[in-house]
């Protein structure tokens, strides 16, 4: 699998400035080209390019096992917990009760209850589950331009979509320690910026929400603006002349993606959330989270390939010691009142849609965090950080539903049967998408290296 030459070489300082400065002619769009797909190897099995699209729901903070895919009835209360296990759509299966509507798609669901890290920091841990490699750290760091590139960059780079100017989407925020700092592993990473999902920093929920970089600035018409691209062509040539070189070449690609995205229709209307019922919106949460996940269902409706949507923090929590899913005080409160009732309804109404769209056999969704909780509870009434062993969840794109894959012990603490590693998981979403995890891609340096450094679950392909 070997890239066009020229997205092996640097990107000059020039093209840098250049593209810097696409804001005077009314496109100020992050950079959305991308390195060129390569095909991937033809498979004989059934799973191989199943899905067309990814939904990843990102638990951030990390969501307790107990609490959601891996109640422990028969434990000390100490440990289980004061909510009880319900039924689920399949006989056998138990989820907590705090996730009364997504129990009722459990025969939809592949469960994976031993998820295994081994880190107990979020940045790290969470690091793992977004890119399949292991860090170099033991404790949290901050992102880095040598880290590895994320799910959605590997897949926006190596298998862009076909219909939308948008190949992997971030949204509504990107995931931070406090005060603010980014987690390693949400980018393009070493591969430079080309790679990076396009994020949108937005509050669906939001009664004006709307993207401004979507918008035509005013007074522009689609009609000029074609006009200023065909001006920016012109003095490209200019240059190219004046340099006598191909340096230019990437912006080409780069003026293309953002013009593509500001003319076309299909993915402006993607955010037009006003176009569904008041019905579709409140069954997703009249909050942030919902609104974000229901927005997702419509990019990969549009064509997007891969759609990432971060749990949202709440407003000023950046100086919290409990935000998000990161559950040190108050647990059960938290849980009940906080954080899984917006992730239960937003889950089993994206499995609805998708269902009744007939997009949920071609749609892969994926529900983590970067680890679990402590299966005993501090003095504060919280769980603590947990990569021993945790839960996650699949659907959709011929996923086996009804299935329980691994085990953790009786304690919920470590695991029992079928350890899980974040590695395999990225090569399962690889392998459904359809880009072979065994093949190899190019760095700048055009070094080869692995899509993924392991084959996918072995229980979810044949």
């Amino acid at each position: 699998m070997v890239m066009p030459e020229k997205f092996r070489r640097p990107i000059t300082r020039r093209e840098l400035l250049r593209i810097g400065g696409l804001g005077c002619f009314g496109l100020s769009l992050p950079t959305l080209a991308s390195a060129a797909a390569a095909n991937a190897r033809q498979s004989s099995t059934s799973t191989f390019g199943r899905a067309k699209s990814c939904i990843i729901l990102f638990l951030s903070g990390g969501p307790p096992q107990h609490e959601t895919f891996d109640p422990k009835p028969d434990a000390p209360a100490d440990l289980r917990g004061s909510f009880k296990p319900i039924s689920t759509s399949v006989p056998g299966i138990q989820f907590c009760e705090l996730l009364p509507l997504t129990a009722r798609w459990a025969h939809r669901m592949t469960v994976i209850r031993s998820m295994t890290t081994g880190i107990n920091s979020h940045a790290v841990s969470g690091y793992q589950m977004m890119t399949g490699r292991v860090h170099g750290s033991p404790g949290d760091v901050p992102a880095s331009p040598k880290d590895w590139p994320c799910l959605g960059s590997v897949v926006g780079a190596l298998k862009p979509s076909e219909r939308s100017p948008l190949s992997s989407v971030t949204l509504p925020e990107p995931v931070v320690n406090n005060p603010g700092i980014l987690w390693p592993g949400q980018n393009g990473g070493f591969m430079g910026r080309t790679w990076d999902p396009s994020l949108f920093k937005c509050d669906p929920s939001a009664p004006d929400f709307r993207i401004e970089s979507l918008s035509l600035p005013d007074g522009m018409s689609i009609d000029r603006m074609a006009a200023r691209q065909g001006l920016m062509r012109d003095l490209d040539k200019h240059l190219r002349r004046v340099e006598r070189g191909d340096s230019l070449d990437g912006l080409d690609a780069a003026q293309r993606k953002a013009f593509d995205l500001l003319t076309s229709s299909a993915t402006r209307a993607a955010f037009e959330l006003q176009r569904e019922s008041n019905a579709t919106r409140a069954r997703y949460g009249q909050h942030k989270f919902g609104q974000s996940v229901l927005l997702a269902r419509r990019l990969v409706e549009s064509g997007v390939r891969l759609v990432q949507v971060n749990f949202p923090r709440e407003e000023g929590d950046l100086s919290s010691s409990n935000p998000l899913w990161d559950t040190h005080q108050k647990n059960d409160e938290r849980l009940k009142k906080n954080l899984c009732p917006p992730f239960d309804s937003a889950f089993a109404a994206l499995m609805q849609d998708l269902e009744d769209r007939g997009l949920l056999d071609e749609t892969l969704v994926v529900v983590m965090g970067e680890f679990g909780r402590t299966p005993t509870f501090n003095k504060s009434g919280g769980r603590d950080h947990w990569g021993a062993c945790f839960s996650m969840a699949l659907a959709g794109a011929g996923i086996e539903g009804g299935r329980v894959i691994g085990a953790s012990d009786r304690k919920g603490a470590y695991v029992a049967e079928r350890p899980v590693r974040p590695a395999e998981l990225a090569a399962t979403i690889f392998h459904r998408l359809g880009i072979d995890p065994a093949k190899m891609f190019y760095d700048r340096l055009n070094r080869p290296l692995p899509v993924a450094e392991a084959s996918p679950i072995r229980e979810l392909v044949g």
